[in-house]
């Protein structure tokens, strides 16, 4: 969910973004992950921006990552050999506050190769950096909020959001604000400060709740589908125990424990023993 609001942001107001990651308000469109090669990325956390100069590859993460620092290296010679001639600036952008040292942690080193990278803890950032700028607004309440309370950062927030004037805008970033402020705040004070209906109507809220029916669709056909399997395993494996077949190898690859197998026999009351 966070992945695609915070892509929906940055590609929605790349100016906003550049200004604080680059330090210049220049234009950047997007680029497809696909571009960079045929082999799988993780392209639900990817997110390339790219002028004539410079390619902006920014992550955002809820949770650390210990293939962090590689990850990064490897985006960056898959980018490097698309881009020879442009200026590669990576950024991970940590959401949440942890005292893990791997929010620290901004290179990859290995024997003699070493791969730097900008790292952003947001709430070391202040606030004054997302307040004034539209399309920062919703990250404000997961910055260093002092002397504020989060609450009232929030509340500014609203108030900025509910000044502008075109409704799409404001429907969107109500529901992104909101969101994010799911990440620090009581739900309770979130829907007291935003309306619930500008959340509902706007575009970004509509996706998640689509892709919210599609992994739970998702995870029902694949539960049907381990039944299944489950369901022809306990058929198959006394006669594989009898001619001394490696049972646990099978239920290895197959995602199946001894355990689920036994557990469906006893629901099916069949009288089968292991």
């Amino acid at each position: 969910m966070y992945d695609n609001l915070c892509k929906y942001l940055i590609e929605t107001f790349p100016k906003d973004f550049a200004q604080w990651l680059l330090g210049q308000p220049i234009t950047l469109e997007q680029l497809s992950p696909r571009e960079l090669s045929s082999e799988p990325i993780r392209a639900d956390s990817l997110i390339l921006l790219q002028s004539q100069a410079v390619v902006l590859h920014v992550e955002f993460q809820t949770r650390t990552d210990k293939t962090m620092s590689f990850r990064m290296l490897d985006y960056f010679t898959r980018l490097r050999r698309k881009f020879p001639e442009r200026r590669i600036h990576q950024v991970v952008v940590y959401l949440l506050e942890t005292h893990s040292p791997l929010v620290y942690e901004d290179q990859f080193t290995s024997d003699k190769t070493q791969h730097r990278y900008e790292v952003v803890r947001l709430w070391e950032q202040p606030k004054n950096l997302f307040i004034h700028s539209l399309g920062l607004l919703p990250l404000a309440v997961m910055a260093n909020p002092q002397p504020d309370e989060p609450e009232q950062v929030l509340q500014a927030v609203a108030q900025q959001i509910d000044a502008i004037k075109d409704t799409e805008t404001r429907n969107n970033l109500t529901a992104s604000a909101a969101l994010l402020a799911g990440l620090k705040l009581e739900k309770d004070i979130i829907w007291q400060i935003f309306r619930s209906e500008a959340m509902r109507e706007s575009v970004i809220y509509q996706d998640i709740l689509q892709e919210g029916r599609q992994e739970g669709e998702q995870r029902g056909i694949e539960k049907g589908r381990k039944l299944e399997r489950v369901s022809v395993l306990r058929t198959i494996i006394p006669l594989l125990k009898r001619f001394k077949f490696p049972v646990e190898v099978l239920l290895n690859a197959l995602g199946v424990t001894m355990a689920e197998v036994e557990d469906e026999g006893q629901e099916q009351e069949d009288g089968i023993s292991y």
